[in-house]
C-alpha cells in the first residue's frame, strides 16, 4: 500500500511555502511533481522528498 498523497496545503505546510507561491511553482514547472486527480493537484511524498534533496535542502 502506498502512503496518503498529499494536498497542496499539506505541501505549503511542510515545505513552509504559501499555496499561492505552490500554484505558481506549478505554472513554472518548478517544485515537486504534483498530479491531478480529478480537479485536485496530489503530491507523492515520495516525489517531495527526493525533490528536497535534489535542492540541496536534506
Amino acid at each position: 500500500m502506498s502512503a496518503k498523497l498529499m494536498t497542496i496545503e499539506d505541501l505549503s505546510e511542510h515545505l513552509g511555502v504559501p499555496v499561492n507561491t505552490l500554484y505558481k511553482w506549478r505554472t513554472k514547472g518548478y517544485g515537486p511533481t504534483g498530479r491531478r486527480v480529478g480537479k485536485y493537484v496530489r503530491y507523492r511524498p515520495a516525489d517531495v522528498e527526493a525533490w528536497i534533496e535534489a535542492q540541496g535542502l536534506a
